[in-house]
């Protein structure tokens, strides 16, 4: 049984007429109305200890009422519903300090689970803010139609059962998906786990790291990378779930398809954790969202203390050309420079170039003689690996092999320019710092820290 006054805000008849009956049968008083104008004078009267309400009515919306109601009482939970099946509803519901969301259409004891959890809660925590903004996190923000699709994928998948695998290049937001699909979830309330290396070392690791889990999320990231020694041993922790598992999400930017076909990737794992794979499309696939996101990581600056700058059309103009391959956290990165390099309170597009130009774009990285780019050093280097070979394929496993080469390099230099600093190497190189002492422990990189006279 649930005790207190219920409001009611639908415009759909019959949503109005089980909502109140299920509450009137769980105890409550309830009131019901279609007008979100009604529901703001019952709000103002100081009516209610609960209020249910849908985003699109006729009279306004629901998300600018919820805000409005936050002023006259703080405390009063709301609980957000919408036929909007997607993440950025959820988030706007969020920003709006939102109780709770739940996308239409709803599981009606579900709701009142939830209604009851609301009504005892004095006063109301909100929806968790993370995964808009914790200061480190990328946004989730995006309205192209690859986002859009992203969203509702999410929305459709965060309360099954079912594993998700997340792919995606470095930087794209594969991490802030994860923590969407668990904040979003049935699973909230419940432990958030990243597995990292030490957690698989043994049976009683494996073990721990469940029962920390309980019932929760148990987050593999960067499942790709691990050698298969690795991978057998996730095998062996994900046979041993009992019943109440933790729900399991991968993320990878490898290709694992072309990983199985060269023999570095166990098929018995991609089955376990493939039941839903979601792809996080690189930020030149929407090109309309970078506008946008600019303007977030402007105004997080501004939050953070910086004065608040704006682009001029031409720069904005030299943001969108730019190809990005360290995606949203490279833009990031790029945006905060750009905002602590002047006090103008205009970006002009000659900064915004010099910025870039000291940055490499997808097209844009010359090989020794100033005018062969890195791809065409890297085809002519493999070309003669080939040729020594007489016509013989190399041994298999060629493709890890290379990808190493490289990564050593490029980690090792980029841990020199930055002084051993792996949270600035991090930046530089645009990937998750998790991702980074993987790869530094992986790869037997060793790791000096220095102070950098530049």
């Amino acid at each position: 049984m649930m005790d207190g006054t219920v409001l009611i805000a639908d415009d759909d008849r019959t949503i109005r007429t089980v909502l109140t009956q299920a509450f009137t049968r769980a105890g409550c008083k309830v009131h019901a109305t279609s007008s979100l104008v009604t529901l703001l004078r019952w709000v103002a009267d100081g009516k209610g200890d609960l209020v249910i309400s849908d985003v699109v009515m006729p009279d306004g919306n629901g998300l600018e009422t919820l805000q409005k109601m936050g002023e006259i009482r703080p405390d009063l939970p709301v609980i957000i519903i919408s036929a909007q099946n997607n993440i950025m509803t959820a988030i706007q519901a969020t920003e709006a300090q939102a109780y709770d969301y739940l996308p239409k259409p709803f599981d009606l004891p579900d709701l009142m689970k939830r209604s009851a959890r609301a009504l005892k809660a004095k006063p109301h925590s909100g929806v968790s803010n993370d995964i808009l903004d914790n200061g480190e996190d990328l946004p989730l923000v995006g309205r192209t139609d690859a986002m859009q699709a992203l969203y509702q994928l999410v929305a459709r998948v965060m309360n099954t059962d079912l594993p998700v695998l997340i792919t995606g290049e470095s930087g794209s937001g594969k991490s802030l998906i994860a923590r969407a699909i668990h904040d979003f979830s049935d699973r909230q309330p419940l432990p958030y786990v990243v597995v990292g290396p030490t957690d698989l070392l043994t049976a009683e690791t494996q073990v721990a790291v469940v029962a920390r889990a309980k019932a929760g999320t148990l987050v593999f990231d960067e499942i790709g990378d691990m050698s298969i020694q690795t991978q057998a041993q996730v095998v062996r922790m994900l046979d041993g779930l009992g019943d109440d598992a933790p729900r399991i999400i991968t993320t990878t930017q490898a290709d694992l398809p072309e990983k199985l076909e060269a023999g570095t990737f166990r098929n018995d794992l991609f089955y376990r954790i493939g039941g839903v794979t979601i792809s996080v499309p690189p930020l030149r696939e929407r090109v309309e969202d970078i506008q946008l996101l600019a303007e977030y990581f402007l105004t997080r600056a501004q939050r953070s203390g910086f004065v608040m700058r704006n682009f001029n059309t031409e720069a904005l103009a030299c943001i969108r050309k730019f190809t990005w391959p360290g995606n949203v956290r490279q833009l990031e990165n790029t945006i905060r420079r750009l905002v602590v390099t002047s006090s103008e309170p205009e970006i002009s597009v000659a900064e915004t170039e010099a910025v870039l130009k000291n940055q490499p774009s997808i097209e844009a990285v010359l090989g020794e003689d100033g005018n062969e780019r890195l791809g065409a050093c890297v085809e002519k280097q493999l070309r003669r690996y080939f040729d020594l070979h007489g016509g013989v394929l190399p041994p298999a496993g060629l493709y890890p092999r290379i990808l190493r080469e490289i990564e050593v390099p490029l980690i090792t230099l980029a841990l020199d320019a930055t002084g051993g600093n792996q949270a600035k190497c991090a930046d530089l190189l645009g990937i998750n710092r998790n991702t980074l002492r993987k790869k530094i422990t992986e790869l037997d990189i060793h790791v000096t820290r220095r102070r950098k006279l530049m």
